[in-house]
């Protein structure tokens, strides 16, 4: 019974609430570590870390030309992926011989770290814009080809089956089942792809590029400049969970059919 009053309380506490506690505990912490000898080089105080927005943006003028810069090569190489990914990972799910011939290479170059292929792409295709499409889009590309492979060969046989039996050809058994059935995992390999081309940012970015995230925090931390380069950390972060909460809300609409269990 108590449990029970417990769980009732919980679930009357609104969203705004909680993250509100998340960041204010988020804040503490951070106070903490910025206050002791031993992390505070690595924490320095917040109020000094978005003061550096100033010196970043204003000072420098490169602030807002990084992010674009990096968003730029994150949002090409992830749709590369993602364009490239689900349909090989239909075709690896569906029939034998694709996936026989290219799961072996794409479980084997899935656990090669980007930073390792970096310097074979710069000697390809030279530096700039295009090796870090090229890494990013790499990186999702096996991420989503996996999570999406996945998600087709769990489709129920049931349904499968019951579609064959009412005379549907390939065609129609893809679109009228299969994908629909397989939307959840893609979603999620999204969200996956996301993620990736965001953390591949700075393997990427040391391709010899002018700007970019994961450019500029490698060059600040060379520097020793802890106060922007923990600012640019920060952005990547936020730009993450923006795109996570963007990707929720098609997500509740794409998926309003599909039972989930609330916690």
């Amino acid at each position: 019974m108590n449990k029970k009053k417990k769980v009732d309380v919980v679930s009357k506490i609104p969203n705004w609430a909680w993250l509100l506690l998340s960041l204010l505990t988020a804040i503490l912490v951070w106070s903490w570590l910025s206050s002791n000898p031993v992390t505070s080089r690595a924490f320095p105080p917040l109020t000094k870390v978005f003061g550096s927005y100033v010196k970043m943006a204003n000072d420098r003028g490169v602030f807002w030309g990084d992010i674009a810069s990096s968003l730029t090569s994150a949002g090409i190489g992830f749709a590369l992926g993602f364009l490239f990914g689900v349909p090989v990972a239909f075709l690896m799910a569906w029939y034998r011989p694709v996936r026989n011939i290219i799961e072996p290479w794409i479980q084997f170059v899935r656990n090669i770290p980007p930073l390792a292929y970096v310097p074979l792409v710069v000697i390809a295709v030279g530096v700039g814009r295009a090796p870090q499409i090229i890494v990013i889009c790499i990186a999702t590309f096996l991420t989503i080809s996996i999570t999406v492979f996945q998600g087709v060969i769990n489709v129920d046989e049931t349904l499968i089956k019951a579609a064959r039996v009412l005379g549907a050809n390939d065609a129609v058994l893809f679109t009228r089942v299969i994908f629909p059935a397989t939307t959840p995992f893609i979603i999620t390999s999204i969200r996956l792809g996301i993620s990736v081309a965001l953390t591949t940012l700075i393997a990427a970015e040391s391709t010899g590029a002018n700007a970019g995230l994961g450019m500029r925090i490698r060059a600040l931390s060379s520097s020793f400049e802890t106060e922007p380069m923990m600012l640019y950390i920060i952005v990547v972060g936020v730009i993450g969970m923006l795109a996570e909460k963007i990707l929720k809300f098609f997500e509740r609409r794409l998926t309003a059919w599909q039972e989930k269990r609330e916690i």
